[in-house]
Order: structure tokens, then C-alpha cells, then sequence
């Protein structure tokens, strides 16, 4: 399989890159901190002029008609920079729910206006006993007439307060964490009976507990077939995770060079610090493990975008990678800072902080090992 980007996804790559570095400095992710919103819609609106909210949603609904390799392209760059932006909750979660089991009525009038900017979408599959299977959903829809009553709990919903819409998993069929009898529904976060409770995290992003008391929604707000949810909810999250992969390759990428520069600079005893060998091999780990990482990244991408058998488990394979790589890196490069490494003055702590949230998102390395294993029929 060839690795290498074609000349329209360097171009991407190169442009994403330049918007990176004249939109969003990591100054700007630092002012955000305090931010109620936590992200830039004035940014938010920037990206959808540049095609990045459609890249992967049908020409048909105002999208670019791309694949995952050109996803991940971007989500490199954006993970350099850190950004904030709603990107794995609008575009690669909620999203991608309703492009998968919405009809052609509830996609019309949701996704257009997602990929111009417009709306803001979530997806919340995750509860509190759950411990990353999406498939273990005590949250139930009940049936009444001609609409639905759910009640439940959901937990790390990302960007919950400012989506119009939210895709929730909800039982209505089937035993607590099987895949069957899983139902999706389109609910509205200011609706009666959704209490939104923020959760903090150490890299700022804004996630929230959802609590559903008897929340009524239509019939015409169910995505998809009753029961089938739970098929639609796993190829949802392979693709979010790979875009996920995409952005904490691009941080721990960041994290590296930076360590490199400092290195190079930081002096003791009349050498730069990077000429003892201690520290040499240390960055020599990193370099390896972005170049592992790098590889399983781009191998689950185009195995999605070519539709190969094992797609799944090369999904599973990219996280645990991913995890393993961020955390290691994002501790090593702490380290290899010195004293200045812990102060919230210097940029590097970002990307620790940043590392270990989106470790622990759509799945830590036991689970997907865990289900790499199953895959493979361990």
C-alpha cells in the first residue's frame, strides 16, 4: 500500500498548514481556556469556507465527496495547532450519525447547514458504567404513540451545550451491551428534560454529562431503523477515531519539534543539551514512535476508504498507537523541558494535558486491544 499523499493532498496539507499558523497560535488556544464556549466561531466559520466541515459528506449536500486519508490531512494540522473547534463532535460524530441513518428529509435539513457553519451536532453513545463499549446502553426509548420517551444518562458528551442537535443511543430491544436493539435519535439539548452538566478536563474542551428525565421526541427524530442503531453507532466511531488519530499524530508531531528546538537552545555546562546522549536516544524514541504511529494512522484510513476487510481491526490497531505514542511522547518532551516543562507559562504543557484527554476519548488502548483481539477471534 502506498503511503504517499497525492499532489492534491499535499496541497491540502500545505494549505491547512498556513491556516494553522495565521489563524491560530497557540496564544489564542490559551485565551480560549476561559472562553464559556471554548472555540472561535468567527474561526469555525473560516474552516467551512475552506471545505473542511464537508470534506467527507456527499456533493448532494454540500460536501467535497473525500475520503479519510483527506480527513485526516487536516485533523494532522489542526492537532498541531491544538485547535478547539467542534471538529470530532459537528463533523466527525454527530455528523456523520445522521449522514449514515438519517433519511434524505433529516439529512437536508441538518447537514448542509453543518458543512457552511451554521449548526453545531454531537453525539452522545457513552454512560458512566459503560467504560468505552458503546454497546453497553442502559439508556431506554419508549414508545407512545406516535413519539418516543427517553430516559437516561449519558457521559462525556462533547460540545453538547452549544449543538442544535445531539444523537443519542437509546435501548428499545435486546440485552444491555449487545449491539442489537440499539435505536439513534435526533434530540434537542435545550428540550424539557435534558439537563446538561460540564465536565471538567484538563485540556479545556468542554464535555458534559447528559441527563434525559422523560425527554419526548417524534417519530420522525428516530435515525434509521428501531433496534439498528448499533451498526450505524460502530462504523460512526471507527471513522471518528481515525480523524481523532489524524489530530494526535499532528500533536505529538508538534510536541517532538518542539522538544527538538529546545534541545538545540537550552544549554548546560557550555553544550546545547540535545548533544548528550541520554537525551539523544530519548528523542530517538519519540521520532520512532511518531513514525509507528504515523503508519497505523494512515493504514486504518485508507483501509476505511477502500473498504478492506480488516478495516476495523486497523481502526483498533491506530488508537492504541495513537494512545501509547501521545502519552509517551507528551511525557517525554515534559520531561526533556526541565523545570520550565511544569510552569503554565510554556506551551509544551498543552500538549500533555492534550494527550491524555484524547487518550482516554473513543476508546483507551486496553479496549481497542481488547477488541482487536476479538476481531481477530481471540
Amino acid at each position: 500500500m502506498n503511503f504517499a499523499l497525492s499532489d492534491e493532498q499535499q496541497m491540502l496539507q500545505a494549505s491547512a498548514a498556513e491556516f494553522v499558523k495565521r489563524e491560530s497560535p497557540l496564544s489564542r488556544v490559551r485565551a480560549l481556556r476561559e472562553d464559556e464556549t471554548g472555540f472561535s466561531r468567527d474561526l469555525w466559520r473560516k474552516m467551512a469556507e475552506l471545505g473542511w466541515l464537508g470534506m467527507a459528506y456527499p456533493e448532494s449536500l454540500g460536501g467535497a465527496d473525500m475520503g479519510a486519508v483527506e480527513t485526516i490531512v487536516v485533523m494532522e494540522e489542526l492537532g498541531r495547532g491544538l485547535l478547539p473547534e467542534p471538529m470530532l463532535a459537528t463533523v466527525l460524530l454527530g455528523g456523520m450519525a445522521i449522514l449514515r441513518a438519517g433519511n434524505d428529509d433529516q439529512q437536508k435539513a441538518l447537514l448542509p447547514a453543518m458543512v457552511n457553519g451554521e449548526r453545531f451536532l454531537s453525539l452522545a453513545y457513552l454512560e458512566r458504567q459503560a467504560r468505552h463499549d458503546p454497546f453497553d446502553v442502559t439508556t431506554s426509548a419508549r414508545q407512545n404513540g406516535g413519539s418516543w420517551v427517553l430516559s437516561g444518562e449519558k457521559t462525556f458528551v462533547p460540545d453538547a451545550a452549544v449543538a442544535d442537535r445531539v444523537v443519542v443511543s437509546a435501548r428499545t430491544g435486546g440485552a444491555q451491551r449487545t449491539i442489537d436493539g440499539i435505536t439513534l435519535f435526533l434530540v434537542d439539548p435545550k428540550a424539557d428534560g435534558v439537563t446538561l452538566t460540564d465536565i471538567p478536563g484538563m485540556d479545556c474542551r468542554k464535555r458534559y454529562v447528559m441527563k434525559l428525565d422523560g425527554v419526548k421526541v417524534d417519530d420522525g427524530d428516530r435515525l434509521g431503523e428501531s433496534g439498528q442503531g448499533g451498526t450505524v453507532l460502530d462504523g460512526v466511531l471507527d471513522w471518528a477515531s481515525v480523524g481523532l488519530c489524524g489530530e494526535m499524530l499532528g500533536g505529538m508531531v508538534e510536541a517532538f519539534r518542539m522538544t527538538l528546538e529546545y534541545l538545540k537552545t537550552r544549554e548546560q555546562f557550555g553544550v546545547p543539551i540535545g548533544s548528550f546522549q541520554a537525551l539523544k536516544h530519548r528523542a530517538a524514541d519519540e521520532y520512532v514512535q511518531t513514525e509507528l504511529a504515523r503508519s497505523a494512522v494512515y493504514y486504518a484510513a485508507m483501509a476505511l476508504d477502500e473498504k478492506l476487510e480488516d478495516a476495523q481491526a486497523a481502526v483498533s490497531t491506530a488508537k492504541a498507537r495513537c494512545n501509547d505514542a501521545f502519552h509517551v511522547i507528551a511525557n517525554e518532551s515534559l520531561q526533556m523541558h526541565g523545570g520550565i516543562g511544569m510552569t503554565d507559562e510554556h506551551d509544551i504543557g498543552f500538549y500533555f494535558k492534550r494527550a491524555h484527554a484524547a487518550e482516554v476519548t473513543l476508546g483507551d488502548s486496553t479496549y481497542h486491544r481488547d477488541r482487536y483481539a476479538r476481531l481477530k477471534g481471540y
